[in-house]
Order: C-alpha cells, then structure tokens, then sequence
C-alpha cells in the first residue's frame, strides 16, 4: 500500500491542554480519508501541522516519505482550510485569476478547474450571484490550480445547505475517480460515510480508531462499550409483540413506529434467537431484518453520547 500521508507520534499541547495526544496514523494513496470528530476534537489543528501552519510539540509528519512540508511538497497540494476570500463584485474567471497570480500558476488552468467543478458556464456571472454549494465549488476550484495530487479539507460542507452538500459530495466523488487523494476533517457522520473509503475517529485529541470505513463499522467493542444492533420486526399483535420484547434478556430499547417496532440489543442476541423467542410465546414474526450499522451509531459507540463542549 503506497502512502500519502504518514502521522507518527504528534502532541500538541497548549499549556496544561493537549490538543492531539500521541496520533498516528497513514493515509493511502487515492483514498478519501475522513477525520472524523466533535468541533474541539483537534481536527483543524492536525490539519494546521501537516500543513506547516502549526508546529507539533513533537511527533513528525511525512508527505509521500519526505518529512515535514517542503514548498516543493506543498505544490503538490491543494488546501482549503479556511473560506477564501473572493471578491463577491468579481466574476469567477477574475477571482480565479487573482488565485493563479498569487499562487504562480498559469491562467490557462482556469477553464480547465471550472470545468472539473461544473462552473464553466457560470465563469462570467458574478461571486455574488453564485448558490453556497456554487461559492464552495469555486473555492475548490482554486485549489486544483496546479493539478495537485492530493486535496486537503477542513469541513469542506460547513453551512451549506442541503442541495449544497449534495453538490461537494458528488464532486468530492468525482475527483478520487479522477486520481486524486483527497483527506477530510468533518463533523457530519452521514456524509463522511457516504463519500469516505477511510476514517480515523478523534476525541479530545485521541485517536479512537482508524481503518477503512467497514473496518471501522465492524470492529469489535473497545473501553467496555456496548455493541448493539438494531432489528426491525414486526407481526399481526404489535401491542402483544412490544410486551413479548420486553422481558427478554439483551434487549435494550424497544421503539413503535406504529407497523413495526424497531430494537435495539446487544451484539450477543442474534435474529435467530429472538425469532424463536417470540415464537416459544405465541408470537409468529411477518417481518425480521437486521439494520444496517451506520458510522453515526458505531461513532457514539466509540465515543459515547455526550458532546465534548
């Protein structure tokens, strides 16, 4: 496995407060690596040192297995780690050639960017005029100036709106096909799940877990945490089925969604089982289906319901 990115060992500490305690972990190349954490976790600030705009207390860092972050390295980068400031009475074409100016890049890029962000059409009409999914397609666009082979995002969904993280994340999709690598701090389980190959998981600066995003769903409880599962059941006596449900031992919570009643249990009770426990009890199921576990219930099963503010 070729790596892009290589964390050993990094603190932070802000005085008696450790920001990131001991992280380590590799990104792979052509990945769409999710850092995935509470606001306060630390995900901006390990994205401020791979990006050489904090300094670790210690640990190092390694961009394709060059330590630290050489200007030649970092052309090789594109980041977008703070909202851009384009000029709203300027078109997109001009605020793109403000970008390409500073940045040393050729205005023949332009169109190409715009392109890749479907603005092309758009590259006359004013920063103004554009949606927020627009303004944050055109702050992506200055970061593929260059054709950077590894883009790099804080919370790159941030107050947009629905219809505007559906646009990132289809765009977002789209540049991995096209080879990019692409590393994403976020709060928002269900659009790392749906766009992330990988995710590390931070809490308070300590790395939970890290894996694929299956590993990570399928990994066995750690820190005494509960697995659970969630099973949708359902038959002709729901009232008689709620009661059954109940009294058996691992179930956790029962919810009515008035045709069916959705459970939660431990791990250790399979479907079978519970099948033939309303069976043995009168109970004849017309519908038994195990949910599918999503990053939002393995993450507060990593890092329990209480939000770290």
């Amino acid at each position: 496995m070729s790596v892009v990115l290589s964390l050993k060992n990094i603190k932070k500490n802000y005085g008696s407060l450790k920001a990131l305690d001991d992280i380590s972990f590799d990104v792979p190349k052509g990945s769409v690596f999710g850092i995935l954490g509470p606001n306060g976790s630390g995900k901006t600030t390990m994205l401020g040192i791979v990006m050489d705009i904090l300094k670790a207390t210690s640990g190092n860092f390694y961009w394709n297995g060059e330590q630290g972050s050489s200007s030649e390295m970092r052309k090789q980068i594109g980041t977008l780690l703070e909202t851009p400031n384009f000029y709203h009475y300027l078109s997109a074409e001009k605020n793109l050639k403000i970008a390409a100016a500073i940045k040393g890049r050729s205005y023949d890029e332009i169109p190409v960017v715009l392109k890749k962000v479907n603005l092309l059409e758009r590259k006359d009409s004013k920063f103004s005029t554009y949606s927020l999914g627009m303004k944050q397609r055109l702050a992506i666009a200055s970061t593929l100036l260059g054709s950077p082979d590894i883009l790099v995002f804080d919370e790159p969904t941030n107050g947009l709106d629905p219809a505007g993280i559906a646009e990132i994340r289809e765009l977002m999709k789209d540049l991995n096909r096209q080879g990019k690598t692409i590393i994403m701090a976020s709060h928002i389980l269900d659009e790392v799940e749906k766009v992330c190959t990988h995710v590390a998981i931070i809490q308070k600066g300590v790395l939970k877990t890290v894996g694929t995003v299956q590993e990570v769903l399928n990994a066995a409880p750690t820190d005494n945490k509960v697995v659970t599962l969630e099973i949708e059941v359902s038959a002709d006596n729901i009232a008689g089925l709620e009661e059954v449900l109940q009294q058996l031992p691992g179930i956790l919570s029962v919810t009515n969604t008035g045709s069916s009643l959705i459970i939660e249990s431990a791990e250790t009770l399979s479907s079978s089982s519970i099948n033939k426990y309303c069976f043995e009890k009168g109970i004849v199921l017309s519908q038994l289906a195990l949910k599918k576990k999503t990053l939002e219930k393995r993450f507060l099963e990593i890092t329990g319901d209480k939000s770290d503010r």
